[in-house]
């Protein structure tokens, strides 16, 4: 294996000096080619030693740790440079990046401590010296792969193209070492054939990488990585570091403790794993590394747009609990785990309206006191420990004296809407330490502010749902007085017939039957007043027999209407009390309009795969500025007993049924409305089919010359 070794890291070196080559001469001026350019040498420089020091007897040394050391220090340099970005003016990087550089050097010096130490103490291929130094290495390739998740993840979609392939290379060669140092933690030495294609496999990379330099011109660097982003990385990165450095102390247990070695070492390691798992699930611990990354990482306290979205997602989430979520939303705003709001009501008061993590309030604050007239002036993010030690600053301002039942109060934060205090909230203590400094009193304000146009729009739609309801109620209402009107019409006309036709026998067979018919109509008014009565529910219904008996209720009526049938046998889709209200209303409409020497006519006819109904009077006709204008709305009516919901409902219930309602007039010789409902429809495809055959039939009749 020492030749093929040799042969495979030099096939190595030699791809990397050609990289190296082309990246000072040919791709000379590619964005970041010097940082390339070196890390390409340092990796050559690496095969090379390597690929030497195969054909030595003792082939790792501690120049070979050294060298490797130094080549993966140059990709995870080459890394941080393109997730981070230059200074116009000069070469220095940001303030932002130069942690992340010292915390990438403390770990390679590290590093490489342990492995000269494990050097010069124990023989490399020995249990002992074997284990720090594959351990350090796992290391470093667990910090390669974290960069590079870094850098694509944070790239823009439109980029991710051009840097793609350097990804998928330079992240190979830390794969496989992640690979190779694993197999060697596992099995305690080191896999001759794995060692032996590394070589070759970090060749393979150089075309990768290669692809990716001839993209550069497309590489941003203007490049920030999220706060959620660095958040997992390090939380990840620093759990990495510690199971190494817990897994190196248990592995020395386990070896110093003797006998009780082995008992030491698992117990140490489930101590350990413990203890992480509550470090990482710990809200204070969290609340701790957001801020110390925000305060050490970046120039701003937050990432605004992520900020926003997930407040604005917090609000607008559906169901309930939306004040709950407002504390809920501000809160995160500043690591506070708790809180409690209060929002201005129609009594005067500041009332509790909700509560998250904490006891709901019973207090309540009014609106004149001193408190809620300084908040709805000032519009000031009030801190209660600077308030402590500077009473001064707010006004001397008295606070509400229920606040001492909550100790560990921090922030009061008001609700402003339109200019006007809408409401307050009280922030309890954060986990850890934040610095109120102006960015951050002016966030809490635009989110006060932003949450009291959602609660204000929340209790607005409550309101519109109430009044929604009682608007149901008061047209369900007007609808029932209009059919008692009605009704009350009819019995009144047959009570002043009754003396001048009460000894005539078909007279009173009228009058029986629309007394049964308006006892009929009462039992079903009350029906539906009734709440367990079922909703109505469309059926068959054969149109010509409920026109007729429409037309027999008001056989009593002058003029007496007319009805004329030109097609039989038709059915329409519909609830037969709705439709015949539609129709019974339509026709006394017309009588009311019409003189007791007029006409008032009714004409049943099929058009197509409909059903036509026409109701035509003599009477006293309507305007086109009425029938436009007033004709078609509740309350709009020319009779002095009139409700004015007839002919509305009427329309309302002929659209819902598919069908249309015309109208048409002339003043001073009368109307004609014009109901048109769909077929039911296997009787209207028996139609359709009737007048395709119709049409055939006439064609075949006609010679052969004419067609």
């Amino acid at each position: 294996m020492t030749g093929i070794t040799s042969f495979s890291y030099s096939i190595a070196a030699l791809a990397f000096l050609l990289l190296t080559v082309l990246l000072s001469t040919t791709w000379r001026g590619r964005a970041h080619g010097r940082a390339l350019s070196l890390a390409a040498a340092l990796t050559a420089v690496s095969n090379a030693v390597l690929a030497w020091q195969a054909l030595q007897p003792t082939p790792w040394s501690v120049l070979t740790d050294s060298v490797e050391i130094v080549h993966n220090g140059g990709w995870s340099a080459f890394l941080i440079i393109l997730i981070g970005h230059f200074q116009d003016k000069d070469s220095r990087l940001p303030m932002r990046l130069r942690p992340s550089l010292v915390l990438i050097v403390l770990f390679y010096l590290l590093f490489f401590g342990a492995t000269v130490l494990g050097k010069l103490e124990f023989e490399f291929l020995t249990e002992t010296g074997l284990m720090p130094s594959a351990a350090a290495r796992i290391g470093v390739a667990v910090l390669g792969m974290l960069l590079v998740e870094q850098l694509y993840r944070n790239k823009p979609e439109q980029e991710r193209w051009a840097i793609k392939f350097a990804c998928l290379g330079i992240g190979g060669m830390f794969v496989y070492d992640f690979y190779l140092y694993s197999d060697v933690m596992l099995f305690h030495r080191v896999n001759p054939d794995i060692w032996a294609a590394r070589g070759a496999v970090n060749a393979l990379t150089v075309p990768l990488i290669a692809a990716s330099v001839m993209r550069s011109a497309s590489w941003s660097t203007e490049l920030a990585v999220s706060r959620r982003i660095m958040f997992h990385s390090a939380a990840l990165f620093g759990s990495a570091i510690y199971l190494l450095a817990m897994g190196s102390a248990g592995y020395y247990l386990r070896y110093v403790g003797g006998s009780w070695g082995s008992v030491m070492q698992v117990t140490f390691l489930f101590g350990a794993l413990v203890l992480l798992v509550g470090i990482l699930f710990s809200g204070s611990f969290r609340a701790w590394l957001r801020v110390f990354i925000s305060k050490h990482f970046y120039s701003y306290n937050y990432d605004y747009r992520e900020e926003w979205l997930r407040f604005t997602g917090t609000l607008s989430r559906a169901g309930p609990g939306l004040g709950d979520r407002v504390i809920q939303a501000v809160a995160a705003l500043v690591e506070s785990p708790a809180g409690l709001m209060w929002v201005r009501r129609e009594s005067g008061l500041f009332e509790p309206a909700a509560n998250w993590h904490v006891a709901p309030a019973t207090a309540s604050e009014p609106a004149d006191s001193s408190f809620c007239r300084f908040l709805d002036s000032k519009q000031w993010v009030v801190d209660l420990h600077e308030y402590q030690d500077w009473p001064a600053k707010y006004d001397d301002v008295p606070m509400p004296a229920w606040l001492l039942d909550y100790p560990r109060g921090w922030l009061w934060v008001p609700l402003m809407m339109q200019g006007r205090l809408f409401g307050f909230m009280l922030l309890m203590a954060p986990r850890s330490a934040i610095k109120l400094n102006w960015e951050v009193i002016d966030l809490l304000k635009i989110a006060g502010s932003q949450a009291a146009s959602y609660l204000a729009q929340y209790e607005a739609a409550n309101a519109l749902m109430v009044a929604r309801q009682f608007e149901s109620f008061n047209r369900m209402s007007t609808f029932v007085v209009h059919d008692l009107k009605n009704l009350v019409s009819q019995l009144s006309l047959l009570m002043s017939n009754a003396e001048r036709h009460k000894d005539n026998p078909e007279f009173q067979q009228d009058m029986l039957e629309t007394v049964n018919y308006s006892v009929q109509k009462m039992k079903l008014l009350l029906q539906k007043l009734s709440r367990s009565v079922a909703p109505e529910r469309a059926a068959a219904l054969s149109i010509e027999h409920l026109v007729k008996q429409a037309v027999a209720l008001k056989a009593g009526f002058q003029p007496q209407p007319v009805l004329s049938v030109t097609d039989q046998g038709l059915t329409v889709l519909a609830d037969r009390e709705r439709l015949e209200r539609v129709v019974g209303h339509l026709i006394q409409n017309a009588i009311e309009a019409t003189a007791r020497d007029g006409q008032v006519g009714i004409e049943l006819a099929r058009r197509g795969a409909a059903v036509l109904i026409r109701i035509t009077d003599s009477g006293e006709g309507m305007s086109e500025e009425f029938i436009r204008e007033r004709l078609f709305k509740p309350f709009e009516t020319t009779k002095s007993a009139g409700m004015g919901i007839g002919v509305f409902e009427s329309q309302e219930y002929i659209l819902e049924l598919g069908g249309e309602l015309a109208v048409t007039s002339v003043p001073g010789q009368g109307s004609s409305f014009t109901i048109i409902l769909p077929l039911l429809k296997h009787q209207a495809h028996q139609v359709h089919e009737a007048h395709e055959a119709h049409t055939i039939n006439q064609a075949a009749c006609v010679p052969k010359d004419l067609r």
